[in-house]
């Protein structure tokens, strides 16, 4: 895992050079990307790490599907197949470079691999949280609070983590 770890201030720093438009405001990738480390670093189970590896996933999608709006780039099924392009290069090398964590009969909680089953429910959680601000923000029409932005797709992450931290002690 530390292997993937490395790479996160690389990718961070390239994101912060992005463009203005983006669904998901860099802070909130970051902030991301520093929970994912930490649970790491703390030995934090893998169902924890999934779940941030997962709206670390989502977010990056989302800036490429607001990248491809902002260069009013359209294809068949964009969103779907930009979130499903993510998930394969997140996903499909964690068997062969993590070999001892992704797959291991120890590693499963509920019959799923914890690692794969953190990702789905951490991708479904940020998925949600950041939809939600936009819904509110298009109603209202600014935030109700400083930094809601970061805190609505961030704060479902963090209950998540609370949640399988104590499912799995």
């Amino acid at each position: 895992m530390t292997r993937f770890l490395r790479l996160l201030p690389c990718a961070g720093f390239l994101f912060l050079v992005a463009g203005k438009a983006m669904a998901v405001c860099p802070v909130c990738t970051i902030a991301v990307g520093v929970g994912l480390g930490i649970s790491e670093r703390l030995g934090i189970d893998d169902s924890v790490t999934g779940v941030w590896i997962g709206g670390l996933t989502v977010s990056m999608a989302m800036w490429n599907i607001a990248w491809f709006d902002k260069k009013n780039i359209h294809f068949f099924a964009r969103d779907f197949l930009t979130a499903l392009g993510y998930f394969v290069l997140v996903v499909l090398p964690l068997p062969f470079a993590f070999s001892d964590i992704v797959g291991h009969p120890d590693h499963l909680l509920w019959g799923v691999d914890k690692l794969l089953l953190g990702i789905i429910a951490g991708a479904i959680a940020f998925y949600i949280g950041g939809s939600w601000y936009q819904r509110i923000k298009a109603r209202r029409g600014h935030a109700h609070f400083p930094f809601e932005k970061v805190v609505m797709p961030v704060f479902p992450l963090i209950l998540l983590s609370l949640f399988f931290y104590y499912v799995t002690l």
